[in-house]
């Protein structure tokens, strides 16, 4: 049985396998923490003594093989792409969903009424709208040595959830999707996607490569689709209220059309 505590919080390292952690230590302790915060995040007030919890992976594999087995894969997924919403209090909202798992008889996921499992299900779709349109909307730049380069500053981080439907779709070529939100990108070398983060930036303009290190194709593509573009649309035909709704401004600043 988990005590509740007015004061205890919890900081992490601000990933997942921090938090999945946390979770092992909360109820090692037999505890329920007022807060949990990624330690980059948290302010200090004159009454708070926070905890810092270390990243243990094996605590944290033990946490995830529990989900699992209490309910599904899908599960222990979906939250996962919740704690990647990088919502405000998402930590404690996986937190309680985690608490009511492990002491219910079945999987409260399907149960809707709750507060929690609606949130949660709440930023699962809104997460899975944001990757949708990531497939839809990247746009990738060739640079001089064959390399496909895109920049995006997706609202959720979702770079961890779109490498394999890129890989599929470009699998003969090398390319690199970059977040220049969060700073760290996905590289597919043709035969995996890893993870990479530049020590400088530089050659980065906002949301598009220096036209010095682009191929010298690469232009004249653009400006083909651009004239392309320009031929298919149907001025008397316009219906901006439609074209919003299906391509939200924000993510106009990724489509060379624009």
């Amino acid at each position: 049985m988990l005590r509740s505590t007015n004061s205890t919080i919890f900081l992490y390292d601000g990933t997942f396998e921090g938090l999945l952690t946390v979770v092992f230590e909360s109820f090692y302790r037999k505890l329920v923490p007022l807060r949990i915060t990624p330690e980059e995040e948290f302010q200090e007030s004159l009454f708070d003594s926070p905890e810092y919890i270390a990243t243990d992976p094996a605590k944290a594999n033990r946490v995830y093989a529990g989900i699992k087995s209490k309910a599904d894969a899908k599960t222990a997924h979906l939250l996962y792409r919740c704690f990647l919403s990088e919502t405000a209090d998402v930590e404690k909202l996986i937190f309680d969903f985690t608490k009511q798992l492990f002491s219910a008889s079945e999987n409260p996921l399907a149960n809707y009424a709750d507060p929690t499992v609606r949130r949660l299900h709440e930023l699962n779709n809104m997460m899975g709208r944001e990757i949708h349109r990531m497939h839809a909307f990247v746009r990738f730049q060739r640079t001089a040595d064959d390399l496909y380069f895109a920049i995006v500053e997706p609202d959720f981080n979702v770079l961890p959830l779109i490498g394999d439907h890129f890989e599929d779709r470009y699998a003969d070529q090398r390319w690199i999707i970059y977040d220049g939100k969060r700073r760290f990108g996905i590289h597919y070398d043709l035969h995996r996607v890893e993870y990479i983060t530049f020590a400088e930036a530089n050659h980065l303009q906002f949301r598009k490569l220096n036209d010095d290190i682009l191929n010298h194709q690469e232009t004249d593509y653009q400006q083909l689709w651009k004239s392309y573009f320009d031929a298919v649309n149907i001025s008397e035909r316009k219906n901006t209220k439609l074209h919003l709704q299906h391509v939200p401004k924000r993510y106009w600043k990724y489509l060379t059309e624009k």
